[in-house]
């Protein structure tokens, strides 16, 4: 499969081996893009540098993995930084995706109106202005026709109790990202939104996932949970150039959930 053959991109957000962002960028990488990786900042006191060394495990394995470094989306210099190596290494890039999110878990264990100001405010710089920070960081070096994908879930859209405060970011990320699309459209550059169902990552562990994977198995029309590699291919076609008609759009994969309007088979287990 060589979709990504001279391609060449940014991947933001890789914690672990079970990151989405991890399973979009292994679909890009084997299918011959070249790869810049940014991993969170390790602490000082963290002679181990675990933040680094998560995510090199991975990235060391494929030649095409260019270049990995930290990067706090706080801090609009760091930014800067990140698109300064990316333009050293690469020049320009065809894609970039963005797969931050973060909610004090305070704020996430406890009803939405109890959100604290402060928690509210972190959860929606980390969450949904990182990807305008990013974005105008990377207007130079982006080629035309380029794509940007950033990660959502349905409680955006809907209510999801439990999901809290980070179904607030969510949906002013997918606001962002919609007129982000507009801003971009006039240079052929593309902004999307990839809405996966529950999945066991870091992040979804923090939003109780364990019971939404089993909501969705018995309400979902394909009576399943999705897999990382299902999602993985989803996000690298939003990134590639088969989907270079799509932009400002909220692509769903989870197995036909957010379609429902009932409980569906679920009902079949409810007490009659």
């Amino acid at each position: 499969m060589t979709l990504f053959a001279g391609k060449k991109g940014l991947i933001l957000g890789v914690a672990n081996e079970n990151s989405i962002a991890w399973a979009i960028a292994k679909q890009i990488l084997d299918a011959g893009g070249e790869c810049g990786f940014t991993h969170l900042p390790d602490r000082e006191d963290d002679d181990k540098k675990k933040n680094r060394r998560r995510v090199s495990k991975l990235t060391d394995a494929y030649a095409n993995a260019k270049f990995l470094v930290p990067l706090d989306v706080q801090n609009d210099e760091n930014i800067r930084e990140v698109m300064k190596t990316a333009e050293s290494e690469f020049g320009k890039i065809d894609f970039l995706l963005h797969s931050i999110a973060f909610a004090d878990r305070d704020d996430l264990s406890r009803d939405t109106i109890e959100t604290s100001r402060a928690g509210f405010k972190l959860a929606m710089d980390i969450s949904v202005y990182s990807l305008i920070a990013v974005c105008n960081a990377a207007q130079e070096i982006l080629n035309p026709g380029a794509a940007i994908a950033t990660m959502t879930y349905f409680g955006g859209e809907k209510c999801v109790p439990g999901y809290n405060v980070m179904g607030i970011c969510k949906a002013a990320l997918e606001a962002s990202m919609r007129y982000l699309a507009y801003d971009f459209g006039p240079r052929g550059i593309r902004v999307n939104a990839l809405s996966a169902g529950p999945m066991r990552t870091l992040a979804g562990r923090a939003a109780g996932v364990d019971d939404m994977l089993k909501l969705y198995e018995y309400m979902a029309p394909l009576a399943r949970n999705v897999t990382h590699e299902e999602v993985g291919r989803t996000g690298a076609f939003l990134l590639s150039p088969a989907s270079d008609g799509i932009t400002g759009e909220i692509l769903h994969i989870d197995g036909g959930y957010n379609m429902m309007g009932s409980p569906g088979r679920l009902l079949d287990r409810l007490p009659s």
